[in-house]
C-alpha cells in the first residue's frame, strides 16, 4: 500500500487515517475553535422559540438551520425569519430548492436507492434551485444548504461571476456527507463554505478529513434516527480538538421526521426546537467539565451568514 499512500500525500491529502489524532491547527477567523448550530428550525415561529429558549438557558446560538426548503416557505415569512436573525446577529441557513424525494420519481424511495438522497433531478429541478436561492437572497438571505453536488458547483460560479453575493455562505446537507478526505475536498473546491460530514466517522477519520480542508465541518453530536441516531456528547472535548473550527449541531433522537413542515405542524416543531437548545445546554456543560479551555467563537462574528438589509 505504500505506493498509494504516497500518491495521495503527493496530491496533498492524507495518507491515511492518523491513528494518533492530532490537534487541529485551523480556527475561525476570530480564533474560535466551535460554534453552536440548532438545525431543523422551520420557521420564524421555531427561530423565535430557539432564541427565547436560548436566552432562558443562557446557551449561546451562532447560526439556526432549515430542512424543510425556501419553496415552501411564502415571502413573508422567509423575510419575517431573516428579519428576526439580523436583529439577533445570527446566522440564518434555509435549504435552497425541490429534492428527489418531493420528485415525482420513485427510486429516492426504493431500497437500492437511498443513495440517491436530496439530490436534484434533471435540468429543470438546476433551475428552481437557482431561482429559490436568487429569491431569498433578495430579501436579503445570506446562507443556503444545498444537497446536490450540481447546484453546489452553479452557485459557487454564480458568487465568482457576481451573480450572486460574495458573502453568501454555502452549507453543504449531512444528506451529502462527504466520507473521506478526497470528497471533503471536493466539495470545498466546488464552493462550500462549511461542510457536514457523517456522524458516525471515527476520530481518526474525521482527523484525516480535517487534514484535508480549509473549511468548518458540522458535525451533529446528537443525530437524528432517520440519519443513524447517535449520540457523542462525551466526545466532545475531542471532536474540537481534532476538527476545529466545528460547529456543534443538536438534532434529536426519538423524534418525528418533519420535512416538509408547515403550519399544520408547527407545535411539534416548536417543542422540537426548545428540546435542541437543551441538548445545546448539556453539550456546553460537557465543554465546561472537560475542556474549559476550548474557545467558542464570539456572538455576532463578522464572518457568520447574518442576513442582510433589504
Amino acid at each position: 500500500m505504500k505506493s498509494s499512500r504516497e500518491f495521495l500525500k503527493k496530491i496533498g491529502l492524507p495518507g491515511g487515517d492518523p491513528p494518533d489524532c492530532p490537534s487541529s491547527t485551523q480556527r475561525f477567523p476570530d480564533g474560535g475553535e466551535y460554534r453552536i448550530e440548532i438545525p431543523s428550525t422551520e420557521g420564524p415561529r421555531a427561530l423565535e422559540a430557539v432564541l427565547a429558549e436560548a436566552a432562558k438557558r443562557r446557551v449561546p446560538v451562532h447560526r439556526v438551520s432549515q430542512g424543510s426548503g425556501i419553496l415552501l416557505m411564502p415571502g413573508q415569512e422567509i423575510a419575517e425569519m431573516l428579519a428576526i436573525g439580523r436583529k439577533a446577529k445570527i446566522e440564518v441557513n434555509l435549504f435552497i430548492g425541490p429534492r428527489a424525494t418531493f420528485d415525482i420519481g420513485a427510486q429516492a424511495y426504493s431500497a437500492a436507492g437511498k443513495t440517491l438522497g436530496l439530490a436534484l433531478r434533471g435540468a429543470d429541478q438546476l433551475v428552481f434551485a437557482m431561482e429559490d436561492v436568487q429569491h431569498a437572497v433578495k430579501l436579503g438571505l445570506r446562507s443556503v444548504l444545498v444537497s446536490d453536488l450540481g447546484i453546489l458547483e452553479i452557485l459557487g460560479k454564480m458568487r465568482r461571476a457576481g451573480e450572486l453575493p460574495a458573502d453568501l455562505i454555502i452549507k453543504t446537507s449531512v444528506m451529502m456527507a462527504p466520507a473521506n478526505p478526497a470528497a471533503a475536498r471536493v466539495l470545498e473546491q466546488l464552493g462550500a463554505n462549511t461542510i457536514n460530514i457523517p456522524s458516525d466517522l471515527t476520530l481518526p477519520q474525521i482527523a484525516a478529513v480535517r487534514a484535508a480542508i480549509r473549511a468548518p465541518i458540522d458535525f451533529y453530536v446528537e443525530a437524528p434516527d432517520n440519519i443513524g441516531g447517535f449520540l457523542r456528547y462525551y466526545e466532545i472535548p475531542e471532536l474540537i480538538r481534532v476538527a476545529a473550527p466545528i460547529y456543534l449541531k443538536f438534532g434529536l433522537r426519538n423524534s418525528p421526521d418533519v420535512y416538509p413542515s408547515g403550519t399544520h405542524l408547527e407545535p411539534t416543531v416548536v417543542a422540537l426546537s426548545r428540546e435542541r437548545v437543551r441538548r445545546a445546554q448539556m453539550a456546553l456543560e460537557i465543554i465546561a467539565r472537560y475542556c474549559p479551555g476550548a474557545k467558542m467563537s464570539p456572538l455576532k462574528a463578522k464572518d457568520l451568514g447574518i442576513p442582510a438589509a433589504v
